[in-house]
């Protein structure tokens, strides 16, 4: 999908014009999330060419890799051009930094066990595994009324 944003001082309300050949989910979607408040509660993401519009509740996994930031959510991931400090800072108390390179949703965690040298290993409901650093456990363990 094409996307063009147009930038006008002389707008008094914002406002988004669809031009498409049909009615899909993801425009509908698009539509509602447009029309509602809490755009706040979305986050744009790319797959591909493709740009999605996430819910934050449906964020497994922020992980840097390879430079880039990936969303991991239930089944798919995704980039983003933000960087994970970033990001770090509009995410609410679901979310924990568990690593210099990974933020977990609380929510999405399966179990947690010790691990070698200090840390502690996580796995998320989706299968998703990845180790808690020593200088992160604090955190995380108060993130967990631990």
């Amino acid at each position: 999908m094409k996307v063009n944003l147009f930038v006008s001082r002389d707008i008094e309300e914002p406002h988004a014009d669809i031009h498409t050949n049909e009615l899909t989910d993801n425009i509908s979607k698009a539509i509602s999330i447009l029309e509602s408040d809490d755009v706040n509660d979305m986050l744009a993401v790319k797959r591909g060419s493709d740009i999605a519009l996430l819910e934050f509740s449906d964020v497994f996994m922020f992980r840097v890799e390879e430079k880039q930031v990936k969303v991991y959510t239930e089944n798919n991931e995704y980039l983003i051009k933000k960087p994970l400090y970033q990001l770090e800072e509009t995410l609410d108390s679901d979310f924990v930094r568990i690593s210099k390179t990974t933020i977990v949703n609380l929510k999405k965690i399966e179990r947690v066990a010790p691990s070698l040298k200090g840390m502690m290993f996580i796995q998320l409901k989706n299968g998703l595994k990845d180790n808690i650093s020593r200088k992160y456990l604090p955190d995380f363990k108060k993130a967990l009324d631990l």
